[in-house]
């Protein structure tokens, strides 16, 4: 039984239009060696990008978190709203350059 909060866990689903991710066909013949290995480079550039994309999204979350903080009054000590404040004013912004990278990346 759990006792914290349930999330709702959603797998972010991407469609990938290149030869390299389409099902594999039972009645092919075996891959060779450079067909499995541009496959399996496909996949790996797949999940980097699915890493980082998640990375992009925990850099948002985390500047909103700052952003409650900065702005939460002297609940916090003094250092750390003032981290905060910075954090929250950086951390969209390297969330924007990580998408910009993303979407070159993706073209």
């Amino acid at each position: 039984m759990t006792t914290g909060p349930i999330k709702d866990e959603r797998a972010n689903l991407r469609l990938v239009s290149s030869p390299e991710s389409e099902v594999y066909d039972l009645m092919r013949a075996p891959e060779t060696t450079a067909e499995r290995v541009k496959r399996l480079q496909a996949e790996a550039r797949a999940l980097a990008l699915e890493e980082v994309e998640r990375l992009e999204r925990v850099l948002l979350e985390a500047a909103k978190i700052a952003r409650e903080i900065s702005n939460g009054g002297d609940a916090y000590p003094v250092g750390a709203r003032e981290l905060a404040s910075r954090l929250s004013d950086d951390l969209p912004s390297k969330a924007e350059t990580i998408k910009a990278i993303v979407s070159k990346a993706s073209v």
